[in-house]
């Protein structure tokens, strides 16, 4: 465990982008590459980008954000991660609602 702020802070400020970017961005890559492909070689885009985003979720909520959550002492990097994790959680929901909602629709 990582137990010297600088070192915490250095995870944090490095590793939530990590995971809250391809959260993010997965439902606009999903839908305008594999759902209604609208650029030339989508499924070879699809291919390559998807899978680069899951190794870098994968490495931003196992490295920092599960591990800043549970270091003691609490402090303002335990809330910060804590919030990104509930963030993450929100981003994950929505984009499971929406992606439900487009293949019912079709």
């Amino acid at each position: 465990m990582v137990t010297d702020w600088r070192q915490r802070e250095r995870l944090f400020y490095g590793r939530a982008p990590l995971a809250i970017v391809p959260a993010q961005g997965f439902l606009p890559v999903f839908v305008w590459l594999i759902f209604s492909p609208r650029v030339a070689h989508a499924t070879a885009w699809a291919a390559v980008v998807l899978p680069w985003m899951a190794v870098a979720e994968f490495v931003g909520v196992a490295k920092m954000l599960v591990q800043g959550c549970v270091e003691r002492p609490f402090n303002l990097l335990t809330m910060l991660s804590l919030g990104a994790l509930l963030a993450l959680l929100v981003s994950a929901s929505y984009t499971v609602l929406f992606l439900a909602a487009l293949v019912q629709r079709r």
